[in-house]
């Protein structure tokens, strides 16, 4: 058995990256698992692409509500120890789902790959506020969940963002990372490996990715690319470590597994490639005693992460509101659009690309015609012509 140096080596010999991504894209696709929850005709509005939904076993469960859907899975890796939730960019109408699942599932860190508008298209709905000077909140209609920002810090590609997600009712909150890599484009790879491992660095340090706290959320636009290649990075990492040496980890085993719990991760060869990339110069960080923060200091001076969000609080009294100007996340028509092609072949993949990008302009013109009317409307008026998000006291249950 080829170690991941020696994988790597004999593709780039042989040129054959993409045939290794359509071997696993095949032998992915013999999984047999049922996606029936996501197919109902009352979910497929919650879903952003026709062709991504989570698998009725490992998919995340809201509770007590209108809706126990959301497009999100729980992939879990046990010989890493590693838990992520993989979820797809919020839409308009599902702003409440999401962060009512971060709240549910107590996680501690939103880990964000994609940007809101990318090459003029929206991937992705405003779900976080903005500008801490301002006192934004954002306030989930139909939910007792209110986001506001504490604060950001700028780093040279990526964005820390400290919010605080309050239940309004109980006046309980919790502080939420939000991480966010901002130089990732869709279908593509970062810029480099090493300034992929600095976020991924940033990220471990806070500590949101460890067994002992709620599972990070993590996602792109489907999120199933840009989050599979962040997740895959940093599962074999953990495994090379505890190893102490390359051989016996499998990246192709390791990436097949996790599509055991959510279809299609990692979109691409070029992906692919990119991941055996860093993983190898992790590798090499970790293994002669470096660390992966040797890396960070490469690309620039080591900032120190924030702290790991504190535990849930309650306010002294009930009083406890500001005047802060509300942003209420309203609920916008949104239609199922075509997307990711599965197969590798490339003549298949750059005519479900150019079909996605079209589908993906419509639905960002609709969005835009949405945000418009949403301004012109008193604020905190729900519109009626969408089902009501699920207002719950959040504790998941398993799917059976």
């Amino acid at each position: 058995m080829l170690n991941i140096q020696e994988e790597f080596d004999e593709h780039e010999r042989k040129g054959t990256w993409r045939m290794e991504f359509q071997k696993i894209n095949i032998e992915s696709h013999q999984y047999d698992y049922s996606t029936t929850e996501a197919k109902k005709e009352v979910n497929k509005p919650y879903n952003r692409y026709r062709d991504v939904s989570p698998y009725n076993h490992t998919r995340i469960v809201l509770c007590n509500g209108t809706s126990d859907y959301i497009n999100a899975s729980l992939v879990t890796e046990k010989r890493a120890n590693r838990r992520y939730i993989l979820t797809q960019g919020p839409l308009p109408t599902t702003i409440g789902h999401f962060w009512q699942m971060v709240w549910e599932q107590k996680s501690k860190a939103v880990i964000m790959l994609n940007n809101i508008i990318e090459k003029g298209t929206r991937k992705c709905a405003e779900y976080y506020p903005v500008s801490p000077g301002s006192l934004q909140t954002i306030e989930c209609e139909h939910t007792d969940l209110q986001v506001s920002i504490l604060r950001e810090d700028e780093h040279s590609f990526y964005t820390v963002r400290t919010l605080e997600l309050k239940n309004r009712k109980t006046n309980e909150s919790n502080e939420v990372l939000h991480l966010h890599y901002t130089k990732w484009p869709d279908f593509g790879v970062p810029k480099s490996p090493e300034a992929f491992l600095k976020f991924l660095h940033h990220v471990r340090q806070t500590g949101s990715l460890a067994e002992d706290v709620g599972p990070p959320v993590i996602h792109c636009s489907a999120g199933i690319g840009r989050s599979g290649t962040f997740c895959l990075v940093d599962t074999c990492l953990v495994l090379i470590e505890k190893a102490g040496h390359l051989d016996g980890v499998s990246v192709e085993e390791i990436l097949l597994d996790m599509r055991r719990c959510r279809m299609g991760l990692i979109q691409t060869h070029d992906q692919l490639r990119f991941s055996y990339l860093a993983i190898l110069a992790g590798a090499r960080a970790i293994l002669d005693g470096r660390g992966l923060v040797s890396l960070a200091r490469e690309e620039g001076e080591e900032e120190a992460p924030p702290p790991l969000p504190r535990k849930l609080k309650r306010p002294h009294s009930p009083e406890e509101q500001d005047g802060s100007d509300v942003k209420t996340a309203r609920q916008d028509d949104t239609n199922d659009v075509k997307s990711h092609d599965h197969d590798g072949n490339p003549s298949t993949s750059e005519m479900e690309l150019r079909r996605r990008r079209r589908e993906e302009k419509k639905r960002s013109l609709q969005e835009k015609v949405s945000e418009i009317r949403r301004a012109r409307e008193p604020v905190g008026i729900p519109d009626k012509t969408s089902p009501p998000l699920p207002n719950c006291k959040l504790d998941q249950h398993p799917d059976p």
